[in-house]
């Protein structure tokens, strides 16, 4: 986890009240790329019944993981805000842990798209949700 400011590790697992309540976990990071491990808790349950997460978790889980995989360009005193998020659901999130990939695909100096992939941990090669975001940069002078 090199070459990316030592603040984001700490910002992502603990930075603000609802990370801390998320408890995320950084598995990798490195410039243009994050992965991101989402704990499972009781409260993420949609339809239990069924056994799956509710998507609303999906979809903020999402929108952490671009964000963060976008971070590992900036600095800390660069801004961000989401500009545009989309989230295509693949197959139901099971009751387990969420693994998010995050991959910056465009950076320029005041917009960026990246693209977010979330699968359950014990299964990696079926993707639950893929997600794409659009982000206004504001860089520190």
């Amino acid at each position: 986890m090199k070459d990316i400011h030592h603040e984001l590790i700490d910002f992502i697992e603990s930075g603000s009240p609802f990370h801390s309540f998320l408890n995320i976990k950084v598995m990798d990071a490195r410039p243009g790329f994050i992965k991101l491990r989402l704990p499972y808790k009781k409260e993420f349950g949609g339809n239990m019944e069924r056994g799956i997460l509710h998507g609303g978790i999906s979809a903020m889980f999402v929108d952490i993981v671009a964000a963060s995989s976008l971070w590992t360009h900036l600095g800390p005193e660069d801004k961000t805000a989401t500009i545009d998020l989309r989230i295509d659901f693949q197959h139901p999130a099971m009751l387990e842990d969420l693994i998010g990939e995050g991959e910056v695909r465009m950076l320029s100096n005041s917009i960026a798209n990246v693209h977010v992939r979330l699968y359950n941990a014990s299964m990696p090669d079926t993707v639950q949700a893929e997600g794409r975001a659009v982000f206004h940069i504001k860089r520190k002078k």
